[in-house]
């Protein structure tokens, strides 16, 4: 399932609309979320600006262990799950799905102008769209700045409509934009929550230099070795050997 914020389309993007069905099983924790009217966030603070990540490639460490994805590197850790989204057409991929327990986590990357972020139009058309299509969104403040709670309606295998939380993270970085969706465990649960918010706090984004249109999908890639080091550490070394699972969409 890939949730595109931006109405704005270039030749890469699948969908301007956010997608509002899907199967149950598309995610990690789908069904247990589906049935629950419930989404919560935690009350923590954001931080302040430049002491908690997401981080840009220019201003991170360079701890090993990281995923290289392309244009997003990625904390390998013990007994997580890589999915990655392609576009049916095109064959791009155009998202990576992290399971870490029942919680999955969405990551995407976009461009964004020198002069100002994206997430606050983004937020607004994510809303619009997930309201016109039947489900209901709130906004709120959380670790990152504001985010977004909201029931999406889905469907599961059988055609049966149903509803599922998610929350919808956003970082304006400079000249990108990272966004991330949380659905299952870590909506409702804030054990679960706190630990999938410090993976997506340890993302890495590199932009790259080369001049692009607002909202334009940054390029995502089949993950390598990790960044930064010059052999994989366990918690990488297991996800590449078990290999990615590939997921199409459209």
């Amino acid at each position: 399932m890939a949730w595109f914020g931006s109405r704005k389309k270039d030749a890469s993007t699948q969908e301007s609309e956010v997608e509002a069905t899907s199967t149950a099983s598309d995610e990690a924790g789908g069904d247990a979320a589906a049935t629950s009217g419930e989404v919560t966030a935690d009350d923590t603070a954001a931080a302040p600006a430049g002491e908690r990540g997401p981080w840009d490639v220019a201003d991170a460490d360079d701890r090993p262990g990281r995923v290289d994805l392309g244009a997003v590197l990625i904390p390998g850790r013990h007994g997580m799950a890589l999915r990655m989204e392609l576009d049916r057409a095109s064959r791009r991929v155009i998202a990576a799905n992290v399971t870490i327990g029942q919680s999955n986590l969405q990551i995407q990357a976009f461009s964004a102008p020198r002069s100002a972020g994206i997430w606050d139009d983004i937020r607004t058309q994510i809303g619009e769209s997930i309201t016109k299509q039947g489900g209901q969104v709130t906004e709120t403040a959380g670790p990152f700045g504001k985010e977004l709670l909201a029931l999406l309606p889905v469907k599961d295998a059988q055609g049966n409509v149903g509803r599922r939380p998610a929350r919808f993270l956003g970082v304006d970085g400079p000249r990108w934009f990272l966004r991330g969706v949380l659905t299952g465990a870590a909506v409702a649960d804030k054990t679960a929550a706190r630990e999938l918010e410090q993976y997506f706090s340890e993302i890495v984004v590199v932009r790259g230099t080369e001049a692009r249109p607002p909202s334009e999908l940054l390029a995502l890639t089949m993950p390598g070795r990790p960044a930064g080091a010059p052999e994989p550490d366990a918690a990488a070394a297991d996800l590449l050997q078990r290999g990615p699972e590939i997921s199409e969409v459209r």
